[in-house]
């Protein structure tokens, strides 16, 4: 009855008697107890009819079928998975019932919630431990891991595996991979083989698995590299792998449980033993031509590098057996040929290829990380080997040739390259004088090229900024402590570069510019570029560092008021978090909260870099930036005192009670650091003071100008009014020219010398009252119709050229009659 659907006579029953029904669903899974073969197989055919349910052949009147998802909710609801989780242990020695409840919980395993209760029910460990059981048919295996699948996909992960990290799953797995590994040889025997390999690659992520223990690891380590490094273990006597897919993939999941497996250090002993290192580097070289090979080019390619992936991971663990195979030389040999103009059509498909289509900017990324990742090892012997093979002027001439080669399809790869390669030269050159001599004028140019790119690019988010923080590394790394490199670098401007980077004010970068700069500033040569720089509005280099002073004391919440100006005298450095955490007792070798504050922001390092330019001689400040800088010249009388009353307030909570001269000292201390943060908040008061006097005074110029302009515009409309006056009124014309004739007459000598020539300097009869003389320029007539100073004075021979302009002088045109005149007859 119950493979049948339920009915229903209202929409409402199946809410109303959800609890009951799912109650008499639950009571199936009870049943099972029941000692009868014939009732359990019937109970798990109708539990698997819940997911395949045909509608009645007889319609019931007052009746409707219930959804049919009804019994699968109400199967969740009353728990049937658990009960069925549980009723296995009865099923221990009977084969056909235990592979009907495995196909029940199969089609349960679907759904979350019946996930969950078969993990409460130790499902995964109870079906896990009996993957060996003798089974002709195969069932057994493939169900239970689809079971196992489907509980990692839909529960927990955690919670599966730790139960399965036991020693007897793990046995059971081992086993089962080995018999499908020797003997599995269809199509269905491989997937399934692969499948429990995947399952055991996520038990192998749980570092409190026995992997070594059960001796799984060592076989894994072997079916690895059996192809590689020929072995005489038995178990891969006469194997081959095929270049069948399932096999491909077999290949890659076991280079990929290598690298898991490689984080437990006692697995190293055993990645020794399996010559993984050789077995891998086999894939580390150029293609051979005409060299017959299992694979495919394209499986070949993934598995190539897949496998220097490994390496990355495994051969910083095995050094010794790293340098025993010449590693540094193989893969600087390896570089060479993806520099190389050699023919290579690499397919790129795979997850490592990717960007790699066509090119061997794959190979030469995972390549480059193997390197990085051996020389941040700081293996002396390493490096100096890298160091003697020429390693330095090869990736400075691979970075060279990327910059040529690089297109907006492969940008992303190429800046990845780009910025291992100069990871790996700051590695090698760090601490080495010698190195950084050989990184040279060649290197510091590819630092600049990368320096001059456009800002709105470290932005982007393809890799600027990655490469922008390896090229800033470099700089430290590779540059400074070398006094040739660092005038290169001061030659061909490269403080301006880091100041205009400075300038686009992004936070991730300041601490490590500003860094850079303090050591750069050692060099006497670069105070005069710092001073010289000029940013947007002709900014200059100290009114940047003081503006991001500013900025970083308003984003760490320092008292200041309106003016900048400081407020707590007594703690004029203090931060809102330092505001915020009380001082308490901390040992000698813990940095208090007030050192920390150091490290922490970038306020000492301003301090440092505007020290050794000289406080004193610091160009194009204004007012506001010599406030601030009263505090900055200060910060570490502030930073001292302000580590004393830490001290002093540590020995007050420790209830300790100082000799009176130490208090005395203790208090003087304090007292003198409160003395001169008044002092520089009175310079400050006097400094604004100034400022506003300074600003008052400009303002009246201002107004005394404005007032000026307005008086001229006065005197000026005045003055047109006078000339349009005289102009359109004949008495007020000639009362001005009363007045202008007695202004002439005053202004003459009265006494005349004897026998002196008297002239007139007025001429009688004009009706003007503007001064004149002899010669009078009319500006009312146009100049283009009497002509310029050159043209003819006869104008009855002239007459206007067609194409305009001033009069010239024309040639004169013959009449009809004139002509026949001069004919002879």
């Amino acid at each position: 009855m119950m493979s049948l659907p339920f009915l229903k006579k209202k929409v409402s029953d199946e809410i109303t008697y959800a609890e009951d029904t799912a109650n008499s669903v639950a009571l199936l899974g009870e049943l099972m107890k029941i000692p009868s073969s014939e009732l359990r197989i019937q109970i798990c055919k109708c539990i698997i009819d819940f997911y395949h349910s045909e509608p009645p052949k007889k319609h019931i009147p007052g009746y409707q079928q219930a959804s049919s998802s009804y019994k699968i909710k109400m199967a969740e609801v009353g728990g049937l998975a658990k009960t069925m989780v549980q009723s296995m242990i009865l099923l221990e020695n009977q084969l056909v019932e235990k592979l009907w409840v495995l196909k029940v919980l199969q089609h349960l395993s679907t759904s979350e919630a019946n996930c969950t209760l078969m993990v409460k029910a130790q499902a995964a460990s109870k079906i896990c431990a009996h993957l060996n059981d003798t089974d002709p048919s195969g069932q057994l295996l493939f169900r239970s891991s689809e079971i196992l699948w489907n509980l990692l996909e839909k529960s927990s992960k955690e919670e599966i595996i730790q139960q399965l990290s036991n020693l007897e799953c793990l046995l059971a797995l081992k086993k089962v991979f080995k018999n499908l590994f020797m003997r599995g040889f269809s199509h269905y025997d491989r997937q399934l083989r692969n499948d429990i390999l995947v399952i055991t690659t996520i038990i192998a992520q749980n570092p409190g698995a026995p992997m070594i223990e059960c001796g799984f690891t060592r076989d894994l380590i072997l079916f690895a590299t059996f192809n590689e490094v020929k072995s005489q273990n038995p178990l891969v006597k006469g194997l081959k792998l095929s270049n069948s897919y399932e096999d491909f993939e077999l290949k890659k999941l076991l280079f990929n449980i290598i690298v898991i497996l490689c984080k437990d250090l006692p697995t190293v002993q055993l990645l020794i033993d399996g010559k993984v290192v050789l077995a891998l580097f086999t894939y580390v070289k150029r293609p051979e031509k005409h060299k017959i090979i299992e694979w495919s080019v394209a499986q070949h390619e993934e598995l190539q590098l897949h496998a220097i992936a490994t390496l990355s991971s495994v051969a910083p663990l095995l050094i010794e057996e790293y340098m025993s195979c010449q590693g540094n030389a193989r893969v600087l040999a390896f570089l060479e040929w993806c520099e190389s103009e050699d023919p290579f059509f690499s397919h790129g498909n795979s997850f490592h290829g990717t960007g790699g289509r066509g090119n061997k900017f794959a190979q030469m990324r995972y390549s480059l990380r193997l390197l990085r990742a051996m020389v941040y090892l700081e293996d002396e012997t390493v490096n100096t080997d890298l160091c003697e093979k020429g390693t330095i002027q090869q990736l400075i001439g691979i970075f060279k040739n990327m910059i040529s080669k690089s297109n907006e399809k492969e940008e992303a790869i190429v800046l990845e390259i780009q910025s291992d390669i100069l990871l790996i030269l700051s590695g090698l050159c760090e601490h080495h004088i010698q190195r950084k001599e050989i990184f040279g004028t060649e290197g510091v140019d590819i630092i600049l090229h990368v320096m001059k790119a456009d800002p709105k690019k470290f932005q982007s988010g393809l890799g600027y900024s990655v490469l922008l923080f390896s090229t800033l590394d470099s700089i430290w790394c590779c540059i400074l402590g070398c006094y040739p490199s660092e005038d290169y670098f001061l030659e061909k401007e490269g403080i301006f570069l880091l100041l205009d980077i400075l300038a686009l004010n992004q936070k991730k970068f300041c601490n490590l510019i500003l860094g850079i700069m303090v050591e750069f500033c050692d060099n006497p040569k670069t105070a005069a570029h710092v001073n010289a720089w000029r940013g947007k509005k002709g900014q200059t280099a100290a009114s940047l560092l003081i503006k991001l002073w500013r900025t970083e004391e308003k984003e760490l919440g320092v008292k200041r008021d309106k003016n900048g100006k400081i407020v707590d005298t007594k703690k004029p450095l203090f931060t809102s978090f330092q505001e915020e955490q009380k001082i308490m007792p901390l040992p000698a070798n813990c940095p208090s909260i007030a050192v920390m504050d150091v490290a922490e922001n970038i306020r000492a390092k301003i301090y440092a870099v505007l020290g050794k330019l000289d406080f004193e001689n610091l160009p194009g400040l204004s007012a506001e930036d010599f406030i601030t800088l009263c505090i900055i010249h200060r910060y570490l009388d502030f930073k001292i005192g302000e580590i004393w009353n830490e001290i002093y307030e540590e020995i007050k909570l420790e209830k300790l009670r100082p000799v009176s001269s130490d208090k005395k000292i203790l208090e003087s201390i304090t007292t003198a650091s409160e003395t001169i943060g008044k002092m520089v908040a009175s310079l400050q008061s006097e400094m604004i003071e100034s400022q506003t006097r300074q600003d008052m005074q400009n303002e009246q110029r201002v107004y005394t100008k404005i007032q000026g302009t307005h008086k001229q515009r006065e005197l000026a409309n005045k003055s047109w009014e006078n000339f349009l006056a005289r102009t359109s009124n004949a008495k007020i014309l000639k009362k001005a020219k009363r007045l202008q004739e007695k202004a002439i007459e005053s202004s003459k000598y009265n006494e005349q010398p004897q026998n002196a020539i008297y002239h007139r300097t007025v001429i009688r009869g004009l009706n003007t009252t503007v001064p004149s003389g002899r010669v009078v320029t009319v500006e009312s007539t146009p100049v283009r119709l009497l002509g310029g100073p050159l043209a003819d004075t006869d104008i009855a021979l002239k007459k206007l050229p067609i194409r305009g302009g001033a009069l010239q002088r024309v040639k004169t045109v013959k009449t009809v009659d004139e002509t026949k005149k001069s004919i002879p007859s």
